[in-house]
């Protein structure tokens, strides 16, 4: 089920451009992370792959069907996406009622509802809080939820906006496995990320947006060793290769004031 954007622009009603001609391909399976600083255009374009946003011009087609042309409710069953904010998406009254709507609106059957919402939990630790209202619980926690709604719905493809933010680090190690697994599975995985270390470790393929264009395309190891690229789109490189950098690179000091700076 691939994922084909042709010369894809957006304009916000203000006349303000989010996107200005960009162009991708992603391949059923592929695990890519999109990252830029604030503003790049980064949440505007995962959001075209659901409906939820429709282009001024160009193409988002998914698996066929140009996303234009068809609701969010129909491309649901195709794509399930993680929300920044996942007070976006919480709205009944226990975890697992919020957990299992997806697979519900899908038409599953109670059964196999009844699996992937146990799955989905246990996933996600939230097996014990599963009868607890979504807003008893921390935004950490909540964000938990909405990432088990996704997983329920088993789409075959899955886009994550920010899955790490406000997450300890035990929760971001479970989500990278949440991630392995989905891949795994064959799911294409899609993230936007302002964890430079957790996208190095976890994704395949890196594209660096900036003002609404792709700048860089590339696996981790090169996009991040690109240091005009990285400046670019205003990141950092990975602690990981900054160490190494530093440790490969006398003198000294650039490896206290890296060790330092940790």
């Amino acid at each position: 089920m691939s994922i084909e954007i042709e010369s894809l622009v957006y304009r916000f009603p203000n006349g303000v451009t989010a996107l200005d001609g960009v162009s991708l391909r992603i391949d059923a399976g592929e695990r890519v992370a999109i990252a830029g600083q604030n503003g790049a255009g980064k949440t505007t374009l995962v959001r075209h792959l659901n409906g939820i946003v429709k282009p001024t011009s160009g193409t988002v087609t998914v698996d066929g069907w140009n996303t234009a042309e068809h609701s969010i409710a129909q491309l649901a069953a195709k794509v399930g996406y993680l929300f920044q904010n996942p007070d976006q998406q919480l709205f009944a009254r226990t975890v697992r009622q919020d957990v299992e709507f997806g697979p519900r609106n899908l038409g599953y059957s109670e059964t196999r509802r009844a699996e992937l919402v146990s799955s989905a939990l246990a996933a996600t630790g939230l097996t014990d809080h599963a009868d607890a209202h979504p807003y008893e619980l921390s935004l950490s926690d909540r964000k938990l939820v909405a990432l088990a709604a996704v997983l329920a719905m088993d789409t075959p493809i899955v886009v994550f906006d920010e899955p790490t933010t406000g997450q300890d680090h035990n929760a971001v190690r479970n989500i990278a496995n949440i991630i392995d697994n989905l891949h795994e599975q064959g799911k294409t995985v899609v993230a936007i990320t302002h964890d430079m270390d957790f996208c190095a470790e976890n994704f395949d393929r890196t594209i660096f947006l900036a003002q609404g264009r792709i700048i860089t395309d590339a696996p981790p190891t090169e996009a991040f060793t690109n240091e005009p690229q990285v400046t670019a789109a205003a990141l950092e490189t990975p602690q990981i290769l900054r160490l190494t950098q530093a440790l490969t690179h006398p003198p000294t000091t650039k490896i206290k004031t890296f060790l330092t700076n940790l």
